[in-house]
């Protein structure tokens, strides 16, 4: 299942990870409907996660609200927190659905209608990071996944997550996990690489044993 946030898609295991994780950088941008308590929330809820079979997302708030959810009472999805949070919602989108691109600030202001100046003071008081930090993670959070559920190279990785160097992608990632890539792989089998490394097994043929030709088909 695939929910779509703007132009990107983000898979389910993708928003998974990022409520897992309690990342508040996605808040606004998709929201976690727990089927068994008909209850939404923000990716950065910290109320007891649910079982991920009884989990479901939505882009919009209202697209929850419709099928039946009600809003969490600790995390208040439906109460934006400050008058500034839509510039920032919207940065955080365009980021999100942009993050392969070299993006600069301006980008980001351009589209959010604000200075550079602005944005990123604005950005900063209200989240305590910058665009660029948000940017970075985004990606970083891209090739995390990419590492441990498929069987992509580095290399591809670090661009189909966005990075435009191998090397600014290694400090990067080395610098929100604290290892290199492929030491993070290395951590969690991906779940491709796993499967293809299940080979059934050769049966052992015992000493004087010959193996059989084919079989003609008989006239």
């Amino acid at each position: 299942m695939n929910t779509t946030v703007g132009t990107i898609r983000l898979s389910f295991e993708e928003m998974w990870e990022r409520i897992m994780a309690c990342d508040a950088r996605y808040d606004g941008l998709f929201f976690t409907a727990v089927k068994t308590t008909r209850i939404y929330c923000r990716p950065s809820c910290r109320s007891r996660k649910p079982k991920k079979q009884n989990v479901e997302f939505y882009v919009r708030l209202n697209e929850a609200e419709a099928a039946g959810y009600r809003p969490c009472k600790r995390c208040q999805p439906e109460f934006e927190h400050s008058p500034w949070n839509e510039f920032v919602l919207k940065a955080r989108s365009f980021i999100v659905e942009h993050y392969r691109e070299n993006l600069l600030l301006k980008d980001i202001a351009d589209h959010v209608k604000l200075s550079t100046y602005y944005l990123e003071r604005l950005f900063k008081q209200e989240t305590s990071e910058t665009p660029r930090m948000v940017l970075e993670k985004v990606r970083v959070d891209r090739a995390a996944h990419l590492l441990r559920c498929s069987d992509k190279s580095n290399l591809d990785i670090c661009y189909e997550s966005g990075f435009h160097t191998p090397s600014n992608f290694y400090k990067a990632f080395k610098r929100h996990h604290g290892c290199s890539p492929g030491e993070y792989r290395d951590q969690g089998a991906p779940i491709v690489r796993e499967a293809a490394r299940r080979k059934i097994p050769r049966q052992p043929t015992s000493a004087g044993q010959r193996q059989a030709p084919p079989s003609a088909t008989a006239k």
